[in-house]
């Protein structure tokens, strides 16, 4: 149901603060989940649901500068970590914000806003999905590379002088982007456009083999969850041993690396174990013929709202390194404070144009 199919006795400038409340307690970011329910059962009551898929774009680029202004203060300000876990930070708050850009809003959200977007048309339809899993195939495995990297850092000094420097991060990141878009080349041939009612859509390929999708499916399964679980598990698992074995001296100067560890190693896996759970549910009993748009099926449900979790840890970097990183929140706090002075002393009257500028000025303050 569209918004103008609520019944009038509903008011939606009532529901409005609700609406924006859970869009940002949920990233609100698959085609069939873009919905809020205001009213559910499953036992054969009325659904109403109320159409919130205009908002999408605003709250993306509400994450997306999250991401952007985390980049910039680890970039230029001091943040007490060493040069390669800097470089690993910031690539994945580029790699985070290209999972916005190119899943979120190109293909989630600017469907809702342009009846043919411009990638329903040959070759951008083709080439969409070697951008979306490339985006997120390197933000799943910059996480991983950095729990390695802190794995050596944290457990031997012979390796740690030879790993742990600048420059191997920097060949390091280069070759997670770069193997992450080519392990998604395949998927060139996987989409074809359509003309169907009236309308080009982008869609998977009807004469494309069986086995060819259930390979790249099962593939893309592998490398994004499982392989990356298993590593993030035992390398954290090691980790906390070894923590819980040496000195109490040594343990505190080693707490903070170990707090970021896993912090952010293992928020990625509570957000994408959800999917990665029903994706081999989904793949691996006949629930693979269910209609994915039927919500009376609750492994649909289940799916979608893995989506929604697994692509919001896109967006949560920043609140997880204010929340468990001393010197990176004063530095926050200390850009916050300067920029609401900035504001104060040049207080405009609020519209488009003054929201950008101001904008850009923060971030400008920021990288000064």
């Amino acid at each position: 149901l569209s918004l103008s199919q609520l019944p009038e006795s509903v008011s939606t400038t009532l529901l409005q603060p609700y609406v924006t409340r859970l869009l940002f307690n949920l990233l609100i970011s698959h085609q069939k989940l873009s919905y809020v329910i205001e009213k559910c059962s499953f036992n054969g009551l009325i659904v109403k649901i109320l159409d919130v898929r205009h908002q999408m774009p605003q709250l993306t680029q509400i994450l997306s500068s999250a991401n952007t202004i985390t980049f910039l203060i680890i970039w230029r300000r001091s943040c007490m970590l060493s040069r390669s876990s800097t470089f690993y930070l910031m690539a994945m708050s580029v790699a985070d914000n290209l999972v916005l850009i190119f899943i979120v809003i190109l293909e989630l959200s600017v469907k809702y806003h342009q009846q043919e977007p411009f990638w329903s048309y040959d070759p951008w339809c083709s080439l969409r999905d070697i951008f979306n899993y490339g985006a997120y195939n390197a933000s799943t495995w910059l996480v991983v590379m950095f729990t390695v990297e802190r794995f050596i850092a944290i457990h031997t000094w012979k390796m740690k002088t030879k790993i742990c420097t600048p420059r191997c991060a920097a060949w390091t990141i280069t070759a997670v982007f770069l193997f992450s878009h080519l392990c998604a080349i395949p998927y060139y041939w996987s989409n074809a456009s359509v003309y169907v009612n009236n309308q080009t859509r982008c869609i998977y390929k009807t004469e494309a083999p069986f086995q060819f999708i259930h390979t790249l499916v099962w593939f893309q399964t592998l490398q994004a969850y499982i392989i990356p679980f298993l590593v993030i598990l035992t390398l954290n698992g090691l980790t906390l041993r070894l923590i819980s074995l040496i000195m109490p001296l040594l343990r505190s100067r080693k707490r903070k690396s170990v707090v970021l560890l896993v912090t952010v190693s293992m928020s990625f896996m509570l957000l994408s174990v959800t999917r990665a759970i029903t994706q081999i549910i989904l793949r691996t009993t006949h629930m693979y013929t269910f209609d994915r748009n039927d919500y009376y099926h609750q492994i649909n449900i289940a799916a979608d709202t893995g989506t929604m979790l697994s692509l919001s840890n896109a967006a949560v970097n920043m609140y997880l390194y204010v929340c468990t990183q001393s010197k990176f929140r004063q530095e926050f706090l200390a850009c916050v404070r300067q920029v609401s002075f900035y504001w104060k002393v040049n207080s405009q009257p609020v519209g488009n144009t003054d929201i950008t500028t101001s904008f850009n000025n923060f971030l400008y303050k920021i990288s000064s």
